[in-house]
C-alpha cells in the first residue's frame, strides 16, 4: 500500500500495565545507537499522534496495549529524553509511572553506561535510577514528585473547599462515593472500599472518570488497606479502563492512605499483576519502585487513512 507508515515499535509491559513504545528523531550526534529504530520523519502533530495511537493499541487490528509512548529528544541539554504518553483512545496524559518506567528501559539501550535518567514529561521531569537489570527485564525507582493536593491545580471543580481533599461526596449514577482527590501531574480519585466484591467498582469507575467536578476527566483507584504498610487497589484509567495496574494509580492510592491515616509512609501496592513499592517520606517526593519487562519489538504496518 502506498500510504502505507512502517512504524518500528517495542512492547513493554510495567506490572501487567502494557505500553507501545516508539522513538522519534533520537538518532543524532555521537550518542547514536545501532539498537535504536526511527519513527518515519513527516508532519507528526498531536492529531496525528492521537490517530496513530488509537489504531496501534487497537487490540483487533492494532498491536494492542493500553497506551502508546513517543520518545524524542529532551528539550533541555540537561536531560536525557523526551516522552509523550498516549492513552489507548488517543487521548494524551500528563504521566504514566508505569509508562515511563518502560520507556526507561528502552532508553538503558540508547544510554548504555547510564543508570540514572531524566526524563521530560507533561508532569515535570521525573528521575529514574535503574536498580536491576537482567535479559529483557529491568526495575526502576521513579521519583515521581510531589503530590498535588490544591482543587484549582489538580483540577477539582469543588466549591469552598480546602487541601488536602478527603471523603468528598460525589454523587454518581451508582449511588454517593466518598473519594480522596489528588493528583500525580495527573488527576486521581480514590475510593475506600471493604471489599471489592461488594461493590460495582468498574461502573463506578467508569461514572467517575467523566464526572462534572473533573474537568479533565479522573483516574479512579478503588483502595482496600491491609495493614499499615499493605494495600491492594483495583484501577479504572483515564481513557483506557480497566488496567490491572498503574503507576500513578498506586501512588495516588498509597498517598490517599497515608493522607487519611491508614498507612505509614511506606507502602506496598498489591495489584493484579503484582506488587508495587510505593514510599513518601516527610517532606519529600512520592518514589515508585517497580519492573518494566519486554515483550516483542517489530514494525507496524499503519495506514493512517
Amino acid at each position: 500500500m502506498s500510504n502505507c507508515i512502517e512504524v518500528p515499535f517495542t512492547k513493554l509491559h510495567g506490572l501487567g500495565n502494557d505500553f507501545i513504545v516508539t522513538f522519534w528523531t533520537m538518532g543524532r550526534g555521537s550518542r547514536r545507537s545501532a539498537k535504536i529504530t526511527l519513527l518515519p520523519g513527516r508532519a507528526w502533530n498531536t492529531r496525528s499522534l492521537a490517530r496513530l495511537a488509537r489504531a496501534i493499541c487497537h487490540h483487533h487490528t492494532g498491536v494492542g496495549a493500553d497506551g502508546f509512548l513517543l520518545v524524542t529528544p529532551a528539550r533541555s541539554q540537561e536531560h536525557d529524553a523526551r516522552v509523550r504518553f498516549f492513552n489507548a483512545n488517543g487521548t494524551e496524559a500528563e504521566m504514566s509511572g508505569n509508562g515511563i518506567r518502560c520507556a526507561a528501559a528502552c532508553l538503558r539501550g540508547y544510554y548504555r553506561r547510564k543508570r540514572s535518567l531524566k526524563i521530560e514529561t507533561l508532569a515535570g521531569i521525573k528521575e529514574l535510577e535503574c536498580l536491576k537489570e537482567e535479559q529483557g527485564r529491568w526495575v526502576f525507582r521513579v521519583v515521581m514528585g510531589n503530590p498535588i493536593l490544591d482543587p484549582q491545580k489538580i483540577p477539582f471543580r469543588a466549591r469552598n473547599i480546602s487541601p488536602p481533599v478527603l471523603g468528598y461526596p460525589i454523587s454518581t449514577s451508582q449511588g454517593k462515593q466518598r473519594a480522596t482527590i489528588t493528583s500525580m501531574g495527573n488527576p486521581h480519585c480514590s475510593i475506600f472500599v471493604s471489599d471489592f466484591t461488594r461493590v460495582d467498582w468498574l461502573a463506578v469507575g467508569r461514572a467517575l472518570e467523566v464526572h462534572p467536578l473533573f474537568p479533565h476527566r479522573t483516574n479512579v483507584e478503588f483502595v482496600k488497606v491491609i495493614s499499615r504498610r499493605k494495600i491492594e487497589v483495583r484501577f479504572w484509567e483515564r481513557g483506557v479502563g480497566q488496567t490491572a495496574s498503574s503507576g500513578t494509580g498506586s501512588c495516588a492510592a498509597a498517598v490517599a492512605s497515608i493522607l487519611n491515616g491508614y498507612c505509614g509512609r511506606r507502602v506496598r501496592v498489591k495489584t493484579l499483576a503484582g506488587h508495587l513499592e510505593i514510599d513518601w517520606p516527610e517532606g519529600g517526593p512520592v518514589r515508585l519502585t517497580g519492573p518494566a519487562q519486554r515483550i516483542a519489538s517489530g514494525v507496524y504496518e499503519y495506514s493512517p487513512n
